[in-house]
């Protein structure tokens, strides 16, 4: 008898799930249920349709005809109590949909400003691509805006907004940008470029309140008083995981819903994937978030082999992302820093908490101008490393770091001469590379 699959949630970890399992099972039931009336788009794209560097057809990955062609069941809707030993899954309109397997791929929405007056019009986040579409009319009719927050997300909306003509004020709670991810130097070079753009920016500034009339926003007050008026306050100070659906079901969660290695939640027949998913890592033993495209659809393809009954566990590797920081393009990859960041209540979206477990290592820089290498180097392998600029090692240093190769044999040359370091970086990584593929 075929079965019943059940997705809440049309994100790139729900639809990696659906092609997943409708590769594995052609004859089964898949639905997807979700409240976004977009449906499937790219989220990490959100940003470059709000600077106008693209249009918003570019944003969608599949075609209809390509997820008419899966055979899904599309439900918008919302989903509201999960009935485990029933094994249903209840809608906000009254229908209940019966499963064999419930994938819950609900994501993350953005923390919420916490400040008096967070709820008058002109204050915004960017979560799905409506609130981009309602952030470009508003932004195309504004001459002001404050940004606060921290992370990419953050960056973003600040030269998204600046990109379509509005002079943006900067808020940082702290003396610098994204504290416990770049060195200080690597945030320098952030805000000088912010700085030459004509973003202004605010150190050791906080939002006490934002200040309307009639509804709307008209200024923010700043915790020394001062006021800046605006049109729009654009809010990033980090991610919560939706929980509501899992906790009311009693699934235990932490930060997100807590998973094994194979997605498994702690009710029967129910897996968490993407955003909303705190997943254990058998090799390092700790169950964290990632806000991570790449690491979203890992899981989902994952939960979709566990569904189909030939589960194999997700691998985590070296979290990954490749961005534009202040339009340099930059590899973060693996541990590179440590602590909490002032401007951030939580994950970022575009973020992994693995990235802030560094410790102690060598730290190894090689820069010219804006193309800047910085290497965690431990005892026999490198544990994290950015890339500014010319992304030649970028690649190269993600499979060191992935496969945690002993990288020994040029430990005291990288350490004696810093600036030799992308010669010597690849060097070895095309001897491991082929050493590497000859043992295999």
């Amino acid at each position: 008898m075929a079965a019943d699959y059940v997705i809440v949630g049309s994100g790139v970890a729900g639809i990696a799930a659906a092609e997943a399992l409708r590769a594995r099972a052609p004859g089964a039931s898949i639905t997807i249920v979700t409240e976004d009336a977009d449906g499937f788009y790219s989220r990490p794209g959100l940003a470059y349709y709000l600077s106008g560097t693209i249009p918003e057809k570019q944003l969608f990955l599949r075609s209809q005809a390509d997820l008419r062609n899966l055979g899904l069941r599309w439900v918008q809707a919302r989903a509201t109590q999960i009935d485990v030993v029933g094994h249903r899954l209840v809608l906000a309109d009254g229908r209940n949909l019966t499963y064999d397997k419930l994938l819950i791929a609900t994501g993350a929405r953005a923390a919420a400003p916490d400040c008096p007056g967070g709820d008058l019009d002109g204050v915004f986040t960017l979560d799905t691509l409506g609130d981009a579409k309602r952030l470009v009319r508003k932004a195309n009719n504004s001459d002001q805006a404050v940004v606060v927050g921290g992370g990419i997300t953050a960056l973003e909306l600040a030269e998204g907004l600046h990109a379509r003509g509005v002079n943006v004020h900067y808020l940082l709670r702290g003396a610098r940008y994204w504290s416990n991810v770049l060195d200080a130097e690597e945030s320098h070079l952030v805000e000088d470029h912010l700085r030459s753009d004509g973003v202004e920016l605010h150190y050791h500034a906080r939002v006490r309140q934002a200040l309307g009339k009639k509804g709307k926003l008209i200024a923010v007050e700043t915790d020394s008083g001062e006021q800046i008026s605006c049109q729009i306050l654009a809010v990033a100070i980090g991610t919560r995981p939706h929980l509501d659906l899992a906790r009311a079901a009693g699934i235990k969660v932490d930060r997100g819903i807590l998973t094994d290695a194979y997605l498994r939640t702690s009710a029967p027949d129910i897996l968490a994937a993407g955003d909303v998913a705190q997943v254990y890592d058998e090799r390092s033993g700790i169950a964290s978030l990632d806000t991570l495209w790449p690491t979203a659809r890992a899981h989902g393809e994952a939960a979709a082999a566990t569904m189909s009954g030939a589960p194999a566990p997700y691998q985590r590797t070296a979290a990954m992302n490749v961005t534009l920081i202040a339009n340099i393009p930059t590899t973060i990859i693996g541990a590179l820093g440590s602590g909490s960041d002032e401007d951030l209540v939580a994950i970022a979206r575009g973020d992994s908490e693995s990235w802030r477990g560094a410790k102690p290592a060598w730290v190894i820089v090689e820069q010219h101008e804006v193309n800047r290498v910085r290497l965690m180097l431990g005892e026999r392998t490198i544990s994290g490393a950015l890339v500014m600029g010319d992304q030649t090692l970028s690649r190269p240093l993600h499979r060191l770091i992935a496969a945690e190769a002993d990288i020994s044999p040029i430990r005291d040359a990288l350490l004696a001469d810093q600036h030799a370091m992308p010669q010597l970086i690849a060097a070895f990584a095309d001897e491991w590379e082929r050493s590497h593929a000859h043992n295999a």
